[in-house]
């Protein structure tokens, strides 16, 4: 989504971008006519067409662009709407809710630069690619205090919804920003915040200086947090490689007090590698173009071209709307704000270095036993420099770390495989760890300590997808969507109720998130997918493919979720799914390769003892809870990543059922980032991944 203009627009201005043009009834004359729309290939997915005559299940049709005739089954068309709905700001209210009618209202507001649409309780938007002056404070100021009626389709009718229940209703309030990548996300949710913070801004005291905004403090956070936690995608240059939960406090005269942030799904994996076309985290990048060679080299000890490591998997990928120069001013500039010290800066930067050159080393196998060495020993003696831990130490710890064999400490020797992992796991740990201190930081800058009575939070957070690929991230990722939509339906299903109640209507209520229940329990309760992958990470000689075995074993022809893909189906593939889930967007192939060493994620307990133990206080720090414990107490403390997504989305689910939810959802109209341009198949995938269809 692109940023809002600053530009000095009228109201007028805005309009244009807002309001249908008054000329909008242009899909034909119906006077006498049957129209319809029917499937096509290619990007515009349906043509216009009259219905000339029917017999039995054919008809002739009319292609109307084209003035061809056909003969097709009539259960292929779609009947058109009237011409009084063209370019409709609420989808709910058409007379054929279909494929076809969806779409064409979409793309007819689409091309005429209308970005925001309603669908019943969802505000739809699609990524325009460019600017329009819709966000300024003219604006802001005209939907303050409006009916959702009374204006057209805004995100701002949706923040200032939410604020009005939070004051009339004196209850917590959430919106729910969704979307695949490169969908707008988090340019809306920073345009939710913005409203937030202009409607809630006090009014200083004669005498007392102006004071930083919520928004603006919350605005500094971005550079930060994007710097560590955004990416370049194949969709998007910038994308969020988190969810994030922003929560706007107010107190009780409705003025701003406060805000937090907590984070979901941290995509570590990024940290060691990237597909082709797509760049790591982009302080990796801000490192090389925005500080001065000779600090890359003196002190962070890197050779100053990002194509030597392996972990920038794509080398340096230039990106022209990332400009890493200025982004490293900026992150730069916000750090000062946010009170991080000198020290702090510079132990981030040596910690993200070390990550770079600790992914560096090459292993030899032994032939004489199990064990490796390490064939450039330069760039572990690099990385213990930065980290402040013992060079000599560190190597052994991780070649032939010492491990408890019953009641005895013995030394045992690690193959190239299980030191190549294990030093791909200590990385991901480090860089999670720093994003949490990050995230933790900005909070305390946020903390104004001033009383709170409500809040407004706003969840941006990635959609579900269905990839060609699909693998244990991509599970938790359409496990929280499967809990968001049930959320969703569980919400329309009480509104649903409260409503036939006042109209003294006697039905029979079906709540539709229970037809979720069935593909989330075959997920996450006992004997599940994730459960079971737990359980086999217990198994010393378990494996992916043991794992896959008993969940197709223990769900195959049972579960009404679960299915095995056709060995057809699957032939020819360099990552064939092992199992399908049936989830309400759609069936899901999943591949299990690494799930098990994935979800146990285990860490070399020697070398954080010696990241513990590190002399830069920083380091120390972050790994201060690395106590070695005992079996009896390692075996209480474990905790897998299933595990501790279940746990986080739980946390989630608890905190947005204590709130009057809202929602957004966002679209990707086309793959080349066109305005204007509308891909048929592409946007009707999105929305019935997201609940709209």
């Amino acid at each position: 989504m692109s940023k809002g203009s600053n530009m000095a627009a009228t109201w007028e201005d805005s309009c244009k971008y807002l309001f249908a043009p008054k000329n909008a009834n242009t899909a034909g004359d119906f006077a006498g006519k049957k129209m319809a729309w029917l499937p096509v290939p290619g990007d515009d997915g349906f043509a216009k067409i009259e219905i000339l005559k029917q017999e039995g299940d054919d008809c002739q049709v009319n292609l109307v662009e084209t003035n061809e005739k056909r003969t097709v089954n009539i259960n292929e068309c779609q009947p058109m709407n009237p011409p009084k709905f063209e370019m409709c700001t609420d989808m709910s209210l058409l007379s054929y809710l279909n494929e076809g009618g969806i779409l064409h209202n979409l793309k007819s507001r689409y091309v005429a630069n209308i970005i925001y649409t309603y669908s019943g309780l969802f505000c739809v938007a699609v990524n325009p690619y460019k600017r329009f002056p819709i966000y300024t404070d003219i604006v802001i100021a005209s939907y303050r205090g409006k009916k959702r009626t009374e204006l057209p389709p805004h995100v701002f009718a949706i923040a200032d919804n939410a604020y009005s229940d939070m004051i009339q209703n004196r209850e917590n309030q959430s919106i729910l920003i969704t979307g695949e990548s490169g969908a707008g996300k988090t340019e809306n949710t920073k345009k939710v915040i913005q409203y937030f913070a202009s409607i809630g801004a006090g009014q200083p005291k004669e005498g007392e200086a102006k004071k930083m905004s919520v928004e603006d403090q919350v605005v500094m956070c971005n550079p930060v947090l994007e710097a560590y936690g955004n990416a370049k995608t194949v969709r998007n240059d910038n994308s969020s490689r988190f969810g994030k939960f922003i929560r706007v406090h107010f107190g009780k005269d409705a003025k701003l007090a406060s805000a937090d942030i907590e984070y979901y799904l941290l995509e570590k994996a990024r940290l060691t590698y990237q597909n082709p076309e797509e760049r790591n985290f982009h302080i990796f990048y801000q490192i090389f173009k925005g500080l001065t060679e000779e600090y890359q080299s003196g002190t962070l000890l890197l050779d100053t071209n990002p194509d030597n490591y392996k972990f920038l998997s794509n080398g340096d990928v230039h990106v022209p709307s990332q400009d890493d120069v200025e982004l490293w001013k900026e992150n730069e500039e916000a750090m000062v704000i946010l009170n991080f010290s000198d020290d702090e800066k510079y132990s981030i930067l040596k910690l993200m270095s070390a990550c770079l050159l600790f992914g560096n080393i090459t292993l030899k196998q032994n032939k004489r036993d199990e064990g490796c060495e390490i064939e450039n020993p330069v760039f572990i003696e690099k990385t213990a420099a930065l980290l402040q831990i013992p060079a000599a130490d560190f190597q052994k710890s991780l070649l032939k770390p010492r491990v408890k064999v019953g009641s005895e400490m013995v030394t045992k020797s690690q193959n190239s495989h299980q030191v190549y992992f294990a030093a791909k796991a200590l990385c991901k740990a480090i860089f999670e760890r720093v994003f949490k201190w990050l995230i933790n930081k900005c909070n305390k800058a946020l903390d104004t300590k001033k009383p709170r009575a409500n809040y407004c939070g706003v969840l941006d957070i990635a959609g579900f997808e269905i990839f060609d690929f699909n693998t244990f991230e991509q599970l938790c990722i359409n496990l929280t969507n499967e809990r968001l939509q049930q959320f969703f339906n569980h919400h329309m299903f009480i509104l649903e109720q409260e409503e036939y109640k006042k109209e003294g209507i006697v039905w029979q209520f079906i709540d539709f998130g229970l037809d979720l229940e069935a593909s989330i329990e075959l997920m996450e309760k006992p004997m599940g997918i994730l459960p079971m992958l737990d359980e086999e990470c217990m198994f010393p000689k378990a494996t992916d493919m043991t794992y896959k075995e008993k969940v197709i074993q223990q769900h195959n022809k049972k579960h009404p979720k679960f299915s095995v893909p056709s060995i057809k189906s699957v032939k020819g593939l360099e990552h064939p799914p092992h199992f399908n889930i049936h989830h309400y967007a759609g069936v899901v192939g999943y591949n299990v390769e690494d799930w098990l060493t994935k979800n146990a994620d285990p860490l070399n307990d020697n070398v954080l003892d010696l990241f513990r133990k590190s002399a830069l206080p920083y380091m120390a720090e972050l790994f201060a809870d690395c106590v070695p414990a005992g079996p009896k107490e390692r075996k209480k403390t474990f905790q897998t990543m299933a595990m501790m997504h279940r746990k986080s989305l739980n946390e989630l689910m608890g905190m947005l059922n204590s709130t009057y939810p809202h929602f957004i959802r966002c679209l990707v109209p086309n793959e080349s980032k066109t305005p204007g341009k509308v891909q048929a198949e592409l946007i009707l995938h999105q929305l019935r991944c997201n609940g709209v269809l």
